[in-house]
């Protein structure tokens, strides 16, 4: 019989999916289908599904019952087209009845393979973790102690490991971890300059973003023969945005620290702040700790300084002066941290963009590059607008790729590795 890997990306509302089938020889996986779960815990959840191609296949609002979800099919769950009504009797559709209800419709789909283990993304593995690891009790307990170094999505990435756990207690999980591909950096590129016993404590800069630039210095040694033994800096620039410096495949410096707020600004994320900001906030203002994070995580970056939008589209669209005031601050503080990276490898040869953003708004890129000629950037303006894979002119000392990045793609080769073929 034919199998496949789930791929789980848990957030507080939503669960990304993709399912990869397992091809008979050694071959590369191939996705069947991708969709997510929206909604979650909250009146009006929403099931998409789509092929590989992008074609819908599915569009459902479920709706939990009394008592109990019922199985793919009954007669909670109804079609987009249907009006949709609130949960009854106070009761939430949470992870764990959305990711039964996921595995109940990849069931049913006599076209998709048997599914036979699950990758998740987990976004803070520590000093500890510079590997993908089976998902056991034990573990879970361990990597709790990660969740205030990374509140948006740690908590969550391991409600959906429990939740799946709960629905399909056989089926083998395997956690990879966005700080992994940081854990070799040099040690002064992830020092704070804090006494001693708080760096013991693990106080120090770990970066994220690491399954994101793991597939991109694979996919740029494809595009480009040996591109690994160059300097380069990755521009991962989306809702979340970092960059990282890779000399030989190899993470040396990144944006992102402690915590996924530092570094570039975000769409709701502040990026870098001087402490001192803090400590005015707690002192002038009397914020507390829950203030504090709901404004550094999701009332300030892109979405703050606009007062328009978290969206790179809609500010690229909007006539108001503070949401071009956003955008060039972005590009200015990416610009910024592309010297510093450059510093850090001694020399820059190429430079990709990826993410939602690095990937589309071709508008991004050009202020990118145009603050960074000193470095040897020079764009080849119709390439970048035609979102070609190599935008820069070819004489430029500093060639410059757009690349889309496959987070889920190495999840799934992870979680092949470690579960059947050990």
């Amino acid at each position: 019989m034919a199998k496949a890997l789930l791929v789980i990306n848990a957030g507080s509302s939503s669960i990304k999916f993709s399912v990869f089938a397992l091809p008979p020889d050694d071959g590369d996986l191939q996705l069947l289908c991708r969709g997510v779960q929206e909604n979650i815990g909250e009146e009006n959840p929403h099931f998409k599904a789509f092929d590989q191609a992008g074609r819908k296949l599915d569009d459902i609002r479920p709706t939990p019952l009394s008592g109990a979800y019922r199985k793919a099919g009954a007669d909670h769950r109804r079609r987009v087209s249907d009006t949709p009504s609130a949960a009854s009797d106070g009761e939430v559709y949470d992870h764990q009845a959305a990711l039964r209800d996921l595995l109940d419709w990849l069931d049913q789909k006599p076209e998709l393979p048997e599914i036979v283990a699950a990758g998740h993304r987990v976004v803070h593995g520590g000093k500890e973790f510079s590997d993908p690891q089976r998902l056991t009790p034990e573990l879970l307990a361990r990597l709790e102690a990660f969740i205030p170094l990374a509140p948006l999505h740690q908590p969550h990435n391991l409600a959906g490991i429990r939740a799946l756990t709960a629905v399909r207690p056989e089926l083998p999980q395997v956690g990879c971890f966005d700080t992994a591909f940081h854990v070799g950096q040099p040690e002064v590129a992830r020092l704070f300059a804090l006494p001693k016993v708080y760096r013991q404590e693990g106080v120090q800069r770990y970066g994220f973003h690491g399954l994101s630039y793991e597939y991109i210095a694979g996919a740029l040694t494809q595009k480009l023969g040996t591109p690994a033994t160059g300097r380069v800096v990755v521009a991962h620039l989306g809702n979340g945005a970092s960059m990282c410096a890779m000399r030989d495949g190899q993470s040396v410096a990144t944006t992102m620290g402690f915590t996924a707020v530092e570094g570039l600004p975000m769409g709701t994320r502040s990026g870098s702040l001087d402490p001192g900001v803090v400590l005015y906030l707690l002192e002038r203002h009397g914020m507390g700790v829950r203030d504090l994070n709901n404004l550094l995580y999701k009332q300030s970056g892109l979405l703050g300084l606009s007062g328009v939008s978290n969206d790179m589209r809609e500010l690229l669209a909007s006539p108001e002066p503070d949401a071009k005031l956003a955008i060039d601050y972005f590009t200015y503080r990416i610009a910024r941290e592309l010297g510093s990276l450059a510093a850090a490898l001694g020399g820059l040869d190429a430079l990709v963009f990826t993410g939602g953003i690095g990937e589309n708004a071709a508008a991004v890129r050009e202020q990118v590059c145009a603050r960074s000629t000193w470095l040897g950037v020079s764009l080849d303006p119709t390439a970048n607008a035609e979102g070609r894979t190599q935008i820069s002119q070819p004489a430029s000392r500093v060639t410059v790729w757009v690349l889309p990045t496959n987070e889920e793609l190495i999840i799934a080769r992870h979680t092949r590795q470690l579960v059947l073929e050990h």
